[in-house]
């Protein structure tokens, strides 16, 4: 008798491990399964949150008392309400929606050939000069040219840029505004900057929206399209969006829609 007794509770006990294995715990009789906390450490991963022990553990909390909560609410009868019914159909369309989406990037990924290809496509074209200009802003002209008057002086132009320019970003690096293309500045600033010889500092000041501009041309190259891997990760996503945007095309296309 006492043998059977022991057989008995030891099946008990084995049967009680594998379901906590199985669960993360059982709330009022009802086991929540360890799936569900696999999929929250798989959220937390996704957003690139590590995930420790002391977090499992919070996840475990959390799943607890979620299952208390919902548990209570069915008790009182509120999955049986209209709002309840409506916010659960929203749900799942989005929880559908997701799975779809995530479903067509898995079987239609953007190839590392498909970047290289965009890259090649976007920058095949590129031409022109890029110019390294540096300036002074002024508010007024009075004062710009009292810049220019200092310049022809023997002052430094950088020193005066971080002294005087009211261009806070170029200022502080001595009126340096890096290499760009002419059309990135307004008409009154490129006209006067491409007009310069390399090394030369306008005769007079530039008027324009923002004020009034000593501009010096430091060099001019041959237009530089950005390095393949400076971009390749931007050009990835633009294409991934591409191809889901075609595809959310394709699907309405096809629809009947009354």
């Amino acid at each position: 008798m006492k043998t059977h007794h022991l057989l008995t509770l030891g099946a008990s006990l084995l049967l009680s491990a594998a379901a906590l294995a199985q669960n993360v715990a059982v709330v009022n009789g009802k086991p929540i399964p360890t799936s569900r906390a696999d999929a929250l450490e798989r959220q937390m991963a996704r957003a690139g949150q590590p995930v420790t022990d002391a977090q499992r553990q919070q996840i475990r909390d959390e799943l607890v008392m979620r299952e208390i909560f919902v548990q209570e609410a069915e008790r009182r009868g509120l999955t049986a309400s209209q709002d309840y019914q409506d916010q659960m159909a929203l749900t799942r369309q989005m929880v559908l929606i997701r799975a779809l989406l995530n479903d067509f990037q898995a079987k239609n990924p953007v190839t590392d050939a498909d970047v290289r290809t965009q890259y090649d496509k976007l920058t095949s074209g590129v031409a022109g000069q890029e110019y390294r200009a540096s300036h002074i802003l002024y508010k007024d002209e009075a004062a710009a040219q009292a810049g220019l008057k200092a310049l022809a002086g023997g002052a430094d132009f950088a020193a005066l840029a971080k002294k005087d320019s009211q261009d806070p970003g170029s200022g502080a690096n001595g009126g340096d505004l890096n290499w760009a293309t002419p059309d990135t500045f307004v008409p009154e600033f490129s006209q006067a900057m491409v007009a310069l010889k390399k090394g030369q500092t306008t005769q007079a000041p530039v008027k324009s929206q923002f004020g009034w501009h000593i501009i010096r041309l430091t060099d001019v190259r041959k237009a530089q399209p950005p390095a393949f891997d400076e971009v390749k990760d931007a050009l990835r996503e633009r294409l991934q969006q591409e191809k889901l945007q075609a595809f959310q095309a394709k699907l309405r296309g096809d629809a009947k829609i009354d």
